[in-house]
């Protein structure tokens, strides 16, 4: 059921985008883990302003490659929570599984057929 359209879905970027800025400094994140999520949070950033959906600045990256390239982000970012846990960051683990069970929860229900 596609109940995000393309609307709530560049709103909801943005709100991803400062929420992966400010978690270093609310979740206390050090060293790897705050530089990959500020990292993380720069190339959300520049996804969205370069989409062509009502809250793209730039409009050259189409809404349903938009849609690929957020599923794949949380394959990786599921596997990059397993490398925290590897190496004993339980909350890099805990942060990146369920930032990447929360982005496929997004994928899965964005129309990204419906963007102007």
């Amino acid at each position: 059921m596609k109940i995000i359209s393309s609307k709530l879905h560049g709103v909801l970027d943005y709100i991803v985008v400062v929420f992966l800025l400010a978690s270093p400094m609310i979740f206390k994140m050090e060293g790897t883990l705050s530089c990959f999520t500020y990292i993380l949070a720069g190339v959300h950033f520049l996804l969205t302003i370069f989409t062509r959906f009502e809250y793209g600045i730039i409009k050259l990256i189409p809404l349903p490659l938009h849609g690929i390239i957020e599923f794949f982000v949380a394959i990786i970012l599921a596997l990059v929570s397993f490398w925290f846990n590897r190496n004993g960051n339980a909350l890099g683990f805990y942060f990146y599984l369920y930032f990447a069970i929360a982005i496929m929860i997004v994928f899965i229900t964005t129309d990204y057929k419906g963007s102007k």
